[in-house]
């Protein structure tokens, strides 16, 4: 692959913050960017460079934000940053008071009008389109998330199967490439007492060899020497023929799917959910990558969340047993959503939480595990999605990406931010030249707002850290009054 030169212009006044960039045991580290000549000699220095993530040209990075929805999202940002209102708003959502018909009639309706259209793309997959298409004017793309989970039985997988079909169905319709990725949840699809149990299969089979699972597949590695295992406290059961039939049903739900998407050209990325049915859930994506991914650009993408102490161990060993087996391999790299959830289930079985004791090295496992793969996009097959809220690693990814020669040309790479955040930075990425995805959720308010709830309880300090981008927004406002008034 040629080195794409940088021009000067752009290679000025990058900062970094040398806190979230400690060096990690491996080579592939996210290091500054590097100023290319067109003939470097061999023992150049290479310097620091590249603000060409321009975040402080607020005129240029809202130009394709109406003043009305400037407003409204300034306004939304400033409330969930407010801890009290989230408490406030998780209560009132499942309250009795909810059970009231007028007022939950008067509830929702404000709801729609607020924070649901702020953050969701719409009721149906049909909406959430034109709002993919306004999306895709501004130079942004979209990744549709019908937001349904946790399916109790095979009635309700069968319903949601359905709507992430008709997802694709939409997809299809669009301009081309102006949806990134379809997005499902396994839950969605696979009731959630089956996940379990195969989790715990899983994890047996993990700590004793001998244990045979006779319904599974071919598969990348699950597990690492430091994953998790206390979820499983005692040997399992083997599936009953029920359950083994269920496992087929939901196979034949994810297969159909995934036959869609490769026919619609659209890659499929199926989310992370927590540690107890995580397992289960890499189980559906890596068997299915196998399947399913042919030639150089993957179908199926799992998801690695890096707030997991075992995620960059786990991370490598599905990658690298992909290259053996000669299948292309995409990941979603996030920091992860259930850290609540997932340290109080580990204090309450007696176990040190799977999750990185800081933030710093949450940071660093996210950026080492960018670097990692954007090396291996960069030599060869494969894809990333690095989808994150934080400038720093942006302005580290991008970098490394410019010195590897990645760039818009190079659709094996996309950044992404969920809907309604960080729009500065998708902004500024794409106006560096990368391709940025928005995460776009759309369905029924009812059915979307117990999603969204979970993620705002779970999420406290990425909202709350909404304040750069609030900081932006205030001055573009300001600048437009200003230019009106005089």
């Amino acid at each position: 692959m040629a080195t794409r030169v940088i021009p000067q212009r752009i290679l000025r006044n990058l900062r970094y913050n040398t806190a979230s960039t400690v060096h990690a045991p491996l080579s592939h580290t996210l290091s500054p960017p590097c100023v290319l000549d067109p003939k470097p000699p061999s023992s150049a220095v290479l310097r620091p460079a590249a603000d060409d993530l321009n975040l402080h040209d607020v005129e240029k990075l809202f130009s394709f934000v109406s003043t009305p929805k400037l407003l409204r999202s300034s306004a939304v940002l400033h409330a969930t940053a407010l801890e009290p209102m989230v408490d406030f708003g998780t209560w009132l959502m499942r309250s009795n008071l909810m059970h009231m018909e007028g007022f939950r009639d008067v509830v929702l309706a404000a709801v729609r009008r607020t924070f649901y259209s702020h953050f969701c793309a719409g009721e149906d997959a049909s909406t959430a389109g034109k709002s993919i298409a306004s999306l895709n004017d501004a130079g942004l793309r979209g990744m549709l998330v019908y937001s349904v989970e946790d399916a109790n039985d095979n009635d309700a997988c069968d319903r949601n199967l359905q709507g992430f079909l008709d997802t694709v169905r939409v997809s299809r319709s669009l301009p081309p490439s102006s949806v990134s990725f379809v997005i499902v949840k396994i839950t969605a699809i696979c009731p959630m007492s089956l996940l379990e149990r195969m989790s715990d299969l899983l994890r047996w089979q993990h700590r004793d060899p001998s244990f045979t699972l006779p319904w599974k597949q071919d598969c990348f590695p699950i597990f690492s020497n430091s994953s998790p295992l206390y979820h499983t406290r005692k040997r399992p059961e083997p599936l009953t023929p029920q359950e083994e039939s269920d496992l087929q049903l939901a196979f034949e739900r994810f297969h159909e799917l995934c036959q869609k998407c490769v026919q619609a050209s659209i890659p499929l990325l199926v989310d992370a959910e927590h540690t107890q049915v995580q397992p289960a859930i890499d189980y559906f994506t890596y068997s299915s990558a196998i399947l399913h991914n042919k030639g150089d650009n993957p179908t199926v993408f799992g998801t690695i969340q890096t707030y997991l102490k075992d995620a960059q161990e786990r991370l490598m060993l599905a990658s690298e047993a992909a290259d053996k087996m000669g299948i292309s391999m995409g990941f979603k790299l996030v920091r992860g959503a259930y850290m609540s959830s997932e340290r109080s289930l580990a204090a309450s079985l007696g176990y040190a939480s799977p999750i990185h004791n800081t933030i710093q090295d949450t940071h660093k496992c996210f950026n080492d595990c960018s670097s990692y793969m954007l090396e291996k996009i960069a030599n060869g097959p494969g894809g990333v999605v690095l989808a994150t809220h934080n400038v720093e690693s942006g302005r580290l990814a991008a970098a490394k990406a410019h010195e590897l020669g990645i760039g818009k040309v190079n659709h094996k790479l996309e950044f992404a931010q969920l809907h309604g955040m960080s729009e500065a930075l998708s902004f500024g990425l794409s106006h560096a030249g990368f391709q940025v995805s928005k995460y776009m959720p759309f369905g029924p308010v009812e059915k979307v707002m117990p999603y969204l709830l979970r993620r705002a309880e779970e999420n406290r300090g990425m909202l709350a850290a909404s304040g750069f981008d609030r900081q932006l927004m205030r001055k573009e406002l300001g600048r437009r009054l200003k230019a009106a008034v005089f």
